[in-house]
């Protein structure tokens, strides 16, 4: 099992909650625990959230095996996979911005693709079109994504847990996802550009890890990351996909719903803060699930905001 943050401010309690929920299904099921940091994209990373981001998962009693990876030690990795994906032709430029794809999913002559999914505009071009899109590009300073040529439409998983699997299987969308970023700046200042789809499938491999905990937001990207998982011969993970914690008007919580992560919490010290971070964790979780995650409800949990006791 993992559990693996991006490092671009303090994780609310949800996120804790997730954690510590990854951690208890992990040795439930009798596998190791390892985090790694999110940093693939470092113009929203920073060392800072990083250092925080662990202290606070010690706080509420998440503990893992061996060292922290980081993604961004592994880049040359990823354009190993890269490279491999292009050699058998599955790679192709797309010189859309997000407006372009917006508009093209838009228009009436737009194939019935699923919502958020590429139309495939740049797939089919020939080469004097992608020539003179590149140029395009270059003149306004921005260089072309990276695609992958899905040879599916959809692709199933195992799932273990949510309410939209069917005997431990979901089946989702799978379309050209975007394997290296394109625009201004990408692949500069430190930015490798490489999308989080490629990075998280390498990484979760490196590290050995077979089963993946984490928000039921995430699930429709599972079956995008298993597809790009099994063209590079990557072993198939487990997906456990659990509910979100949610803020006072009903939705995901976020920083728009005042005091939700753990420094912001009533108390006198970090130490009391951290205290009633875990009671809370604790009591939203449920102690006989803490013991068997499978035994979870399959409600989300409502955060009302700190007690004022």
């Amino acid at each position: 099992g993992r559990y693996a943050p991006s490092p671009s401010g303090d994780l609310h309690l949800g996120n804790l909650r997730t954690a510590v929920l990854a951690q208890a299904w992990a040795r439930a099921t009798g596998r190791g625990f390892v985090l790694r940091i999110d940093d693939i994209d470092a113009q929203r990373s920073s060392a800072l959230s990083a250092d925080r981001q662990l202290e606070d998962l010690e706080a509420v009693g998440v503990t893992w095996d061996g060292v922290v990876a980081r993604q961004s030690e592994t880049v040359d990795r990823y354009a190993v996979a890269l490279e491999r994906l292009a050699d058998e032709g599955l790679v192709y430029e797309c010189y859309c911005s997000r407006r372009d794809i917006r508009d093209a999913a838009r228009a009436p002559q737009a194939p019935h693709a699923v919502p958020g999914t590429y139309p495939g505009t740049c797939r089919n071009l020939s080469a004097d079109q992608r020539e003179r899109k590149r140029e395009e590009l270059a003149a306004e300073g921005r260089v072309p994504a990276l695609r992958l040529r899905a040879g599916v439409t959809q692709w199933t998983v195992r799932e273990r847990f949510s309410d939209r699997a069917t005997d431990g299987r979901f089946t989702g969308p799978v379309d050209d996802m975007v394997l290296r970023r394109g625009g201004r700046g990408a692949g500069q200042d430190g930015d490798s550009g490489y999308a989080y789809n490629l990075a998280v499938v390498v990484d979760d491999t490196l590290a050995g890890v077979d089963q993946v905990v984490r928000g039921d937001d995430l699930l429709d990207s599972a079956p995008r990351q298993a597809y790009l998982a099994h063209l590079l011969d990557l072993p198939e993970v487990e997906y456990v996909h659990v509910p979100l914690v949610l803020g006072p008007t009903g939705q995901r919580l976020a920083k728009r719903d005042g005091a939700v992560t753990l420094r912001q919490l009533p108390g006198a010290s970090y130490r009391e803060k951290a205290a009633a971070a875990r009671a809370w964790i604790g009591s939203s979780i449920g102690p006989d699930a803490l013991a068997d995650p499978a035994l979870l409800s399959h409600s989300p949990v409502t955060w009302e905001g700190p007690s004022d006791s």
